[in-house]
């Protein structure tokens, strides 16, 4: 298989962020701040840093918010110049694609991730390429995506972060099985979707990026429903597996789910931390904090 460059990014934020009310109610899931960037805005950071040139995002009803964060605004913009604040207007610029690398389509029924996947394929065409979940908030240096983009150029084919849990717990999960290869690019021999407890291939849980075949939205374009009567991204996976080979990585950084409320809640801290023009002055807050919440008896 020709290993042909990865320039292309799909991020599915089509969904109603249902977990997080009366929050998304009127705001995009994907907006809601880590500290002081949105969900989303970390996604794009992670992709542009291994080398992607074209985000695509898979919105629905209500996402225009999203768009508009990814486009100029001129009168912050003059606000911020004419009060000299050419840090803050620095960083607003910098963090948008350029014109032309953003592109907008929609998923116009909830029929699952495999859908949303889908509904990028004209504008993707014939290309490899990665698909990055925004829920799933990865701090990773270098970031995971560049890290399954080396695993890539080293075996082409397709590519699926992965990493570790507890035994107990590969029944929320999909499971992938372990072939020969190290940590950073080993051959995935099977894909099993929330095994039970005992009978899952290892404890490598598929974690939210990927680098996928355009021969994907073949497979999606059948519109097979699976779990939930949704149309699955694992089963296509699983059929793509009889043609073409996959590569897990084992990435080297730390996963939070920010589509539960505690994920959410322990990726702020955990980023606030990592941010050295704050870390010192919230840890000495949060040690307040803890040392005056009294422990739980019993």
């Amino acid at each position: 298989m020709k290993n042909t460059k990865v320039r292309t990014a799909v991020f599915p934020v089509a969904g109603l962020g249902t977990r997080f009310l009366p929050a998304t109610k009127a705001m995009p899931k994907e907006m809601l701040p880590v500290v002081d960037r949105p969900l989303i805005q970390y996604a794009v950071d992670e992709a542009r840093e291994a080398g992607i040139e074209h985000f695509v995002f898979v919105t629905g009803r209500n996402k225009a918010v999203i768009e508009d964060h990814f486009d100029r605004q001129f009168e912050l913009e003059a606000h911020l110049a004419e009060r000299n604040k050419s840090a803050e207007l620095d960083a607003l610029r910098a963090d948008l694609p350029k014109p032309g690398q953003s592109s907008f389509t929609r998923q116009q029924e909830p029929l699952g991730l495999g859908n949303a996947v889908w509904c990028a394929r004209d504008i993707v065409g014939n290309a490899p390429f990665a698909l990055l979940l925004p829920d799933m908030l990865i701090l990773a240096r270098p970031g995971a995506l560049t890290q399954m983009i080396k695993a890539y150029e080293q075996n082409a084919g397709n590519v699926v972060a992965v990493e570790q849990v507890d035994p107990a717990e590969v029944s929320a999960y999909g499971v992938v099985g372990r072939g020969a290869g190290d940590n950073s690019g080993f051959a995935i021999t099977e894909m099993v979707e929330k095994p039970p407890v005992g009978s899952a291939p290892s404890n490598l849980i598929i974690s939210g990026r990927y680098i996928l075949q355009p021969e994907i939205f073949d497979l999606l374009g059948q519109h097979t429903r699976g779990a939930g009567g949704e149309i699955q991204l694992t089963d296509a996976m699983q059929k793509l597996m009889e043609s073409q080979k996959f590569t897990g990585v084992e990435f080297v950084g730390r996963t939070f789910d920010c589509g539960s409320k505690v994920g959410f809640l322990t990726a702020n801290v955990a980023y606030a931390l990592d941010r050295p023009d704050i870390a010192e002055d919230f840890m000495a807050e949060l040690q307040k904090l803890t040392g005056a919440i009294p422990a739980k008896s019993g």
